[in-house]
């Protein structure tokens, strides 16, 4: 195309007060990036995708190590660049659409891919523990018990929300923040296939029988469930609310108990749950329920399958936490102000928790106490973690720490919560705090000025794995008992760490 259509199609792609950096984008971007900044074999350029990415002037300029992105400064000048910049953190003019026929037309499945008929390693599978690396979009595959590295692959760009395995651990799923879906095999260290979800999405959730995952979507406003054996497109469902008013979703969580998918709604005042069981799982006659008659709704092929509920709320609710048996969740509300519970048999809130200063309710654990479950969250605006009583929802404890904190940790063999103190001076510290006590009994500084965060448990507890989480950061390993440090492993800023084991049996101590 000569520069005189590529400023053509420049224009009606972003108006003429983008004339020129549209211009650049269509000549330099376009063909890796999507006419429409819609992504192609590079990631979505979109605000919703792009987040809070810094440093964009200097990938343009000299590229990104290990991947195809180049740099551009020889052909582009600091003005160019810096046009380009405003004009990818623009948003699109129209929200675009991602239909059935687009996610199936997406779909990349490894041609030579073949499944290893026994792991193709001497670990035990059930103990691998899988690094996301976002420093170079990789995750490395560990050995729960030597932390050797088996192996390390690409992820698409901008790896968002937890993987999630099947129910034997086989095979793990990884979706990234502008939808795509990748599906690898751990016992044959190979990726088997791709498909793109949505434009930009949240997280993931794996149905209790391992045959649904279903992708939370803020562009378009869907949630997509694919078929976890072959990625294909088995259901778009747009999510509009009572009123008539579309939603970005959230998040997407599983309930195993009650066979279902739960969804937190950005945009309306709704939770929605769908059912994962032909037989119509917690919808199926004889099931304790109270809400509305006629909302329950079945939009699947098969009696009762994907059905979905609506839950009213007074206002929007999201970043769940849910207690053991999923007959409870806690939300917060859209200012950070408080946690409401919400009995999902009866379909209603049942109580208010005082949670000033964000709490970050997905991140929370529970754990016994004195013969109570206890579950507690940290807060992203204050120093505290707040520990709540799940029999009464009262508040148990207020613990003070160094700052605010993003993630907690435990497991069942252990007497610890391991919590990070991830904003402020002191990013680089880990809390271990006594579960019955609810004191501080030591802090620990692996790497004194750099942002730690992010403890994951080997499968029987004996270790415990925090991340340094910078460019050229690391995983240290440490004895969970003894506290001493066991191992330092290099890493490209590792985000969060998922053991096969833990997850798959929704460990104590483990997010869900």
């Amino acid at each position: 195309m000569d520069k005189a259509k590529l400023a053509a199609a420049a224009l009606l792609l972003a108006g003429g007060a983008w004339a020129e950096p549209a211009a650049d984008y269509a000549e330099h971007c376009a063909s890796c990036h999507g006419e429409e900044r819609l992504g192609g074999t590079g990631p979505a350029l979109i605000p919703e995708t792009l987040g809070r990415v810094r440093g964009i002037e200097d990938v343009i300029a000299h590229g990104r190590p290990a991947t195809q992105m180049l740099g551009f400064s020889d052909v582009l000048d600091e003005a160019q660049i810096a046009g380009l910049v405003e004009f990818i953190k623009t948003p699109l003019e129209a929200v675009p659409e991602w239909t059935e026929a687009d996610i199936a037309a997406s779909r990349e499945m490894a041609p030579d891919y073949a499944p290893a008929q026994a792991p193709v390693f001497d670990a035990d599978p059930l103990n691998i523990t899988l690094v996301v690396e976002t420093g170079d979009h990789h995750v490395s595959v560990l050995d729960g018990d030597t932390f050797d590295v088996l192996d390390r692959f690409p992820t698409p760009y901008a790896v968002h929300g937890g993987p999630k395995f099947s129910p034997d651990g086989r095979y793990v799923f990884i979706m990234s923040r502008d939808g795509w879906v990748q599906k690898y095999d751990i016992w044959s260290l190979k990726e088997i296939g791709r498909v793109r979800a949505g434009l930009n999405s949240r997280n993931i959730a794996m149905s209790e029988d391992g045959q649904w995952l279903a992708v939370a979507n803020y562009l378009p406003q869907t949630l997509t469930i694919l078929s976890t054996e072959t990625l294909e497109p088995v259901k778009v469902m747009p999510v509009v609310a009572r009123d008539g008013t579309p939603s970005r979703v959230s998040a997407v969580y599983q309930a195993p108990q009650r066979k279902s998918f739960i969804l937190a709604l950005k945009d309306a005042p709704e939770i929605w749950e769908v059912t994962t069981d032909p037989e119509g799982g917690p919808f199926h006659d004889g099931f304790v329920h109270s809400y509305e008659k006629g909302m329950e709704e079945s939009v699947g092929a098969q009696k009762g399958l994907f059905a979905r509920r609506r839950i009213v709320v007074e206002e929007p609710l999201d970043d769940f936490f849910f207690d053991p048996d999923y007959r409870h969740l806690i939300g917060t509300n859209r200012e950070g102000t408080k946690g409401v519970v919400v009995n999902l048999i009866v379909g209603r809130e049942i109580a208010e928790l005082p949670l000033p200063g964000m709490p970050h309710l997905g991140s929370g654990i529970s754990w016994e106490r004195n013969g109570h479950r206890v579950m507690a969250t940290p807060h992203l605006n204050e120093g505290v973690l707040s520990v709540i009583d799940t029999e009464d929802w009262s508040i148990v404890k207020t613990i003070q720490t160094h700052g605010p904190g993003f993630f907690l940790r435990s497991h069942e063999t252990s007497p610890h919560v391991w919590a990070d103190v991830f904003f402020g001076p002191h990013k680089d510290e880990v809390h271990i705090i006594d579960k019955q006590t609810l004191e501080i009994v030591a802090t620990l500084n692996p790497a004194p000025g750099k942002t730690v965060a992010h403890t994951e448990f080997t499968r029987d507890g004996r270790y415990a794995l925090v991340s340094i989480w910078e460019d050229d950061g690391a995983v240290v390993v440490y004895d969970a008992q003894t506290l001493q440090e066991v191992r330092r492993l290099p890493m490209r800023k590792p985000s969060g760490k998922y053991n096969v084991w833990n997850k798959i049996t929704f460990s104590d101590g483990t997010s869900h």
